[in-house]
This record gives structure tokens, sequence and C-alpha cells, in this order.
């Protein structure tokens, strides 16, 4: 991968990332990170659907979305070699269970009043990427990124002290985030961002079949029964669903890693002003506390990547395809 350079410094830039390029790109990441910033008004629009028909609408109508798009972007022949390809199913099988808890959780926490946990899980997302990536994949981190991780720990556990009980939900969404993406990264190099979700809601459509039979059969489907309107605002998840993977994959092309390590926190950003403006929801002291923790923490942790990206290699966690950006220092024999 090309050097990466820091935002709006282009003087030394590769030639793929030009001005033009990086206004682009910078376009298509507003309107990715504007979509999954809004996501939490849109599924508080679905009442009175429940949290698990609304996930399983997702699967169902993303799964028809992308069975559309893969000839018209060519990608049917993909679809079949992945599918035959044991290794990259079995990762992609892994990748669509944790990523099914995740819509799970994040639409039970942001049609119940915690749209808050949910932006704090995708906050804390990117330590908990590069967290990760020294567990399983052997990174090594440089010390600021262990400062970093060690403030973010630190606000979960005032948070947990001063509230009562762990943030569970946002803890949640960052761990299914981060290991959905580093399995995606494992596979990412040979999988298009279509063909993967297409292969990740197919392996989940067995799942929310069943769960659309149930909520059928005992009087408990919303989707003909509430009008046109709300039937097209559920069969839209499949849309709301692939679009931004496809516009993000493109926005990765667009823009310095760099600058894909500041732009990614503005999905959760705009899921706290939501929270707090729109939706209402409650926020005490302690996550006033902790969040401010949690920013400091990112401050540093950014700063120390931008300063670094120059000599670094990017990495294995850095999909385009999950918006997942950690700039780790990766040892010339672990590449």
């Amino acid at each position: 991968m090309p050097a990466t350079t820091a935002p709006g410094d282009t003087s030394n830039a590769p030639a793929k990332y030009t001005p033009e390029s990086i206004r682009q790109g910078l376009l298509y990441s507003l309107i990715t990170y504007g979509i999954w910033g809004m996501l939490p008004l849109y599924f508080v629009l679905m009442a009175p659907a429940s949290a698990l028909e609304i996930v399983s609408s997702r699967v169902l109508f993303s799964l028809i979305f992308c069975a559309a798009l893969l000839p018209l972007l060519k990608l049917t022949a993909p679809f079949w070699r992945v599918l035959k390809d044991k290794r990259s199913l079995l990762l992609l099988a892994g990748a669509s269970a944790v990523i099914g808890v995740n819509w799970f959780v994040y639409v039970v926490a942001s049609t119940t009043g915690h749209t808050i946990d949910a932006s704090l899980g995708y906050f804390i997302n990117p330590l908990v990427s590069v967290t990760l990536g020294v567990v399983f994949l052997k990174e090594r981190l440089r010390p600021a990124q262990w400062v970093a991780v060690g403030i973010s720990t630190v606000a979960v556990l005032l948070m947990s002290f001063m509230f009562g009980q762990v943030p569970w939900a946002g803890l949640t969404l960052a761990f299914t985030f981060g290991i959905y993406s580093m399995l995606k990264s494992m596979v990412a190099d040979s999988v298009p961002p279509v063909v993967s979700l297409s292969l990740e809601t197919l392996l989940l459509a067995p799942v929310a079949v069943g769960f659309m039979l149930f909520f059928a059969a005992n009087n408990q489907l919303t989707l003909f029964s509430q009008g046109a309107g709300h039937f097209w605002l559920l069969a839209s998840t499949g849309v709301v669903t692939a679009v931004p993977l496809i516009v993000f994959a493109k926005t990765a092309q667009l823009l310095p890693l760099t600058i894909m390590g500041m732009v990614q926190y503005l999905g959760p950003t705009i899921q706290f002003l939501l929270a707090i403006f729109v939706l209402h929801d409650p926020i005490g002291v302690d996550k006033w506390v902790g969040l401010s923790l949690i920013w400091f923490s990112l401050i540093i942790f950014s700063v120390d990547g931008v300063r670094a990206a120059r000599s670094s290699k990017p990495s294995a966690l850095n999909d385009p395809e999950t918006g997942a950006i950690a700039i780790v220092k990766v040892p010339k024999d672990a590449s």
C-alpha cells in the first residue's frame, strides 16, 4: 500500500492522492458516515417493529439488493468462487455471526434510549481494533497507543463504577465490530465488498427467515400490517446497508489512510449529537467523564497515527469494507 500523508498535506502524497481525489473522497466519506450516523433515527422510525424484526428485515432485504447488484457489477463469478473457498467461507461465517449480534445490539440501543452507549462503542472501536491486533495478529503498539488504550480502559472502569454497571451495549458493539473487522481483513484482498455482504447475509438468511416466520405465526409481524410506508421503510434497509459500504470502498481508494483515520469518528459523533439534541437520551456525569477521557485518548491515538503513518505499514485491521482504521506499527517480519 502507498505511503500516507497527514491531513491536508498533499505535498509528499503519492500520485494517486491528488487534491481532487481528496476532495471527492471527503465528499464520499461525508455521505457514508452521514448515513451511518443517522441510523439510530432511521431505526426509531420503524416502530412498532421489534429489534429482531428490524434486523431480520435488514438481512433479507440486503440479500435481495446484493443479489440484484452482483450481475450488474459483474461480480457473479467472484461470488461463486468465494462460495467454494472453504477458508473464505469459514471466515465470512464468523463475520456474519458477530455482525448479526452487532446489528441487533445496535438496533436495541437505538430504539430504547441508549444511542449514547452505541456511539461510545464506535468511539472506542479503533482502540479495540488495535488491541485485537496485538492479541491475535501479534502486532506491536507504540507507547502512545498503549497510553490511549490505557486511558480508554480507565474511562470504561470509571463509567462502570460511577453508573453502577458495565456499559455492556457500547463494549459489545466495539468488540463485535472489532472482531468483524479483523475477520473481514483476512479476506479483504480477495473478496469484493458486495460479494462479502452477499455471503454474510446469505449465511444469516435462514435465521432471519426463522424469526420472520415466528413473528408471523404469533401475529407480531409488522412488515405487512402497518401500511405501505412501514413496509418500504423496512425494505429500504437493504439499500441503506449496502450503499454506504460501496461508497466507502470508493472513499478508501481516494483518501490517504491518515485522513481516513480522522473521518471515522464522524459517524459516532453524529450519533452522539443525535442522541443529545434529537432523541434526548439521558446522559449523566459518569458518561460525560468517561466520554471525555475516551475523546482525550482518541486525540493521542490519532495524532500518534498521523506522525507514524509515513514510516509505518497499515495494520491488517484496516478494512475498506468496515471502516475500521487502526494505524499500527507492524514489525518487518510480521508482514
